[in-house]
């Protein structure tokens, strides 16, 4: 089991890294084959190079973006989950979608695989439906708009709050 003062360290900089703007602060985070996924990517991306590369799409769209511990970093033999905290600015179009100008926070957690004092596999789970319903781009839980997209997605309508 790696060393709680180690892992803090690990986990602080790859927070850091997610903050800092610099796509090259995963390689030294990483095991050379490290895996790394989130809802965003549709497939593992494979290396450092690939997850500084995701990064800068979130910097591009997201400017001021960071990154911050939110609670207890529970810690087992080889493997880590780390809670955090994502803020920022949407100032810039992402993909198909045009800046909102709207400051969103996304809660999340890292579930992250250890080899060698290093990541070597990183799984980042978030709510992506509720940034989206943040940002503006889908609508709010309970609304008419709600509604009509479930019905045009074939789900029909529902009855009631749940």
């Amino acid at each position: 089991m790696l060393e709680r003062r180690i892992l803090d360290t690990l986990l602080d900089r790859w927070e850091a890294a997610w903050s800092g703007r610099d796509p090259a602060a995963f390689a030294t985070l990483c095991v050379a084959s490290v895996q790394y996924e989130d809802p965003l990517t549709p497939e593992p991306l494979l290396g450092a190079a690939a997850i500084g590369d995701h990064a800068q799409r979130l910097w591009s769209g997201f400017p001021d973006v960071k990154m911050e511990r939110t609670g207890e970093r529970l810690q087992g033999e080889r493997f880590v989950a780390a809670p955090v905290k994502v803020s920022g600015t949407h100032r810039e179009r992402v993909g198909d979608v045009p800046a909102t100008n709207r400051f969103v926070v996304a809660h999340g957690v890292f579930y992250c695989e250890l080899e060698h004092d290093l990541l070597r596999r990183v799984r980042g789970f978030y709510d992506v439906w509720g940034s989206a319903v943040d940002l503006g781009v889908l609508p709010r839980r309970g609304t008419a708009g709600e509604r009509a997209l479930f019905m045009l997605r074939g789900f029909g309508l529902r009855g009631g709050r749940d």
